[in-house]
């Protein structure tokens, strides 16, 4: 359910007048005293028995009914209403009237003016829900950050592509149900699937994101839940029913040589956000639909796939990519981050264009035999030009700012002109077809015409702000044999660059221009294989466990054992430990919890010499060697530094609390949010510049510790 944030709930209750709201019922007060006093409506009252208290705002029966509370519970009480739908009625100024006859127990007028029109035909009718759902958008705090932690809360966006919000109010902006209309427009809203046949809304507390066709008429919804405390099995996306239909972002790569094809919306998102306009999305990894097939094909030459670096998502750019091929549309696989997907690397990054911009440049071909050759890029990427591929990137004000005006709740807001502006096309992108002839650790070897290059010293690449590496150039001379260039030198210094093009060139007898143009292609081919190497050293090495069949069948049938609890205690008292069942248990349910996405943490707790070492040595030895990790005593800042993933899914026993003290602060951020991050800096031993590191442990982790 979308919350009313507790903020807009205080203040209803602090700046509407509750004095007014009961006097607009038809309730004459009197003074007494610091109160004011009446008759209540909610009871056949012969006395007066409501009080007022203007100071707190609230209200009191001393009668029959004993009822009262704030405004709103005045407006529940008063209407019949839902607290959601008091709301609704107090930030519309609607929850004033006066109380004739009986109060009722349920509200039979919505007395909200409508969003929507019953006689608009199904396409208007999806408008007009689309334009509420973008209205609420602009009016919820909750909604907007949630956007902004996924850095797709750019206000351009949403006014492009008609972001919104349900907040479950669009059911109190319709007639009711007993009226013809009410009932009438709630069917074809449940037809349509915007409502359901229970007339809760269906994207309800979700971000949606409307698809149109090529006339601007709404043909799918896509809903995104933004929050993460739902109950189990509560799906996170959401589609209105039936089959896909509409491409999202139409404009955006009509015509486009080249287009990024991201799995999701949120991803697709991620690429327009970050200033590459010509991008667009499946539907999920079995979402690729032949509307969309047709767009691609009809003219772009190019199509970069970037789907989540996962089992599906490999398995769908596959298909996607075979697909499109044998149409005639080069395919090349965005290389993200094994496990990641393209809005995780945005977020991660303090920069999203250029680290975005930076796995688009070493996208993998996917076709058979070499890559076809694209056109080379205006000059290799460096610290003092930015990237090679220039996004047009708007600056987003923050998301404290005013957010953008609201569109008036009708059809021809959201129609196809707004998603066609020129502003959307994007340069295309330039995709380096340089591939090694030969590649061995840390040394790699590209053949040009007949330049040959020779790089080394990959391997030693350890961070994204120096390309330092041994460059050899060689050139065949018919008298004299090879001649050849070799340097030392950051790839990524405009200056470095410029001084081998030229040294090169003389000692070649090459023109300038030539040596160039092929540095920029080694340069990019290997920052690409520079990425890698990086990311596969940061990369946890997580041994492979393969059970064999006799083992396999084992381990089922300990699990599928009623008495397995009573198993797992017996195991302990064959180990030694006797009397201390609960205790054993407890421990082990804690160690295995460390394979949960929250995992358990408990406390050893006994007097001096009692035996609580030896129970959680007994324990940890019921876990395998590469999944716990054991410390006397922790600093401050220990964990700060043990590496990426180090302790994913693992046990960490301290002996003794007071051993980890100094870490308590850390291990609880630890054991809540499943992750620690620390920034440093310091000088690089090369250059003997300033460069900052990060230094992170990831969890989830479970959690021993003894006192």
């Amino acid at each position: 359910m979308a919350r009313v944030p507790d903020q807009e709930i205080e203040r209803l209750k602090a700046e509407v007048a509750l004095e007014g709201l009961v006097a607009a019922a038809g309730v004459e007060l009197h003074r007494a005293g610091a109160d004011l006093v009446g008759r209540c409506p909610f009871h056949d009252d012969r006395e007066p028995s409501l009080v007022i208290s203007p100071g707190k705002n609230l209200w009191h029966c001393l009668g029959a009914c004993q009822a009262g509370g704030s405004v709103i519970d005045w407006v529940m009480r008063a209407e019949g209403a839902s607290f959601r739908h008091a709301v609704e009625l107090l930030r519309a100024g609607a929850a004033t009237r006066p109380l004739d006859g009986p109060v009722p127990s349920r509200s039979s007028s919505r007395r909200l003016a409508s969003a929507l029109g019953g006689e608009a035909g199904d396409a208007g009718l999806l408008a007009q829900v689309v334009a509420y759902y973008h209205t609420t958008l602009a009016g919820s705090a909750q909604a907007l950050a949630y956007l902004g932690s996924r850095k797709v809360g750019h206000p351009e966006a949403m006014e492009v592509f008609a972001l919104g919000y349900a907040n479950r109010t669009l059911a109190y902006r319709l007639p009711t149900k007993g009226a013809k209309m009410g009932a009438e427009l709630r069917g074809r809203l449940q037809a349509l699937g915007v409502l359901r046949a229970s007339g809760h809304e269906h994207f309800n507390g979700s971000v949606v994101v409307p698809i149109f066709d090529g006339t601007g008429a709404v043909t799918e919804m896509y809903g995104r839940k933004v929050r993460a405390d739902l109950r189990p099995g509560t799906p996170a996306h959401l589609y209105l029913p039936g089959p896909h239909r509409g491409v999202w972002n139409r404009a955006g790569i009509t015509g486009a040589g080249e287009v990024v094809l991201a799995e999701s919306l949120i991803d697709a998102l991620s690429f327009w956000c970050a200033g590459y306009r010509n991008v667009t999305a499946a539907y999920g990894t079995e979402g690729f639909t032949d509307e969309l097939a047709e767009v691609l094909c009809a003219g772009t030459k190019r199509v970069l796939i970037a789907f989540d670096r996962d089992d599906a998502g490999d398995r769908a750019a596959l298909r996607v990519g075979e697909a499109l091929m044998a149409r005639g549309t080069e395919c090349l696989r965005v290389e993200l981050p094994r496990g990641a997907d393209a809005n995780d690397v945005s977020r991660a990054a303090d920069d999203p264009a250029a680290v975005l911009g930076r796995y688009l440049r070493k996208a993998a071909w996917m076709g058979k035999g070499p890559a076809p050759v694209s056109s080379p890029p205006a000059g290799p990427p460096s610290r003092d030009e930015g990237p090679t591929v220039s996004p047009a990137r708007p600056e987003p004000p923050p998301l404290a700012a005013e957010p953008p005006p609201a569109p008036a709740l009708s059809a021809p807001a959201l129609s196809a002109p707004a998603l066609s502006a020129p502003a959307l096309s994007a340069p295309a992108l330039s995709v380096p077809a340089l591939v090694p002839e030969r590649a061995g650790p840390g040394e790699a070897s590209f053949r040009l015409g007949e330049r040959r290059w020779r790089v080394r010293g990959l391997d030693k690449v350890s961070s994204f702000d120096l390309l330092r590496l041994n460059v050899l150039v060689s050139h065949p001379d018919a008298r004299a044999g090879p001649v050849f260039h070799v340097d030392t030198l950051d790839l990524y210094s405009a200056r470095a660059r410029a001084g081998f093009v030229k040294s090169a060139a003389d000692e070649l007898g090459l023109s300038e221009e030539v040596v160039k143009a092929d540095l920029a292609k080694v340069l990019l081919a290997c920052e690409a294989l520079a990425e890698l190497a990086i990311s596969e050293a940061q990369s946890p090495k997580a041994a492979k466990v393969e059970l064999s069949a006799d083992e396999r069948a084992a381990a089922l049938e300990l699990l599928g054992d009623p008495r397995l609890a009573e198993r797992v205690v017996a195991d302990f008292a064959r180990a030694g430990v006797v009397g201390e069942e609960a205790n054993c248990l407890v421990g082990y349910l804690a160690a295995v919890s460390r394979k949960l996405p929250g995992p358990l943490a408990v406390i050893v707790q006994s007097t001096s010499a009692a035996g609580k070492s030896a129970l959680m040595d007994a324990v940890l030895a019921m876990v395998p060697a590469g999944e716990r990790v054991k410390f006397s005593a922790m600093t401050g800042q220990s964990l700060y530094y043990m590496g990426e993933a180090d302790l994913a899914h693992k046990v960490l026993a301290v002996a003794e609390e007071e051993g980890a003290e100094r870490a308590a602060y850390a291990l609880k951020l630890l054991q809540s949010e499943g992750e620690l991050s620390i920034a440093s800096t310091g000088k690089d031993n090369a250059s003997g510049r300033l460069v900052t590191h990060t230094y992170r442990v990831v969890g989830p982790v479970a959690i021993m510790l003894a006192t």
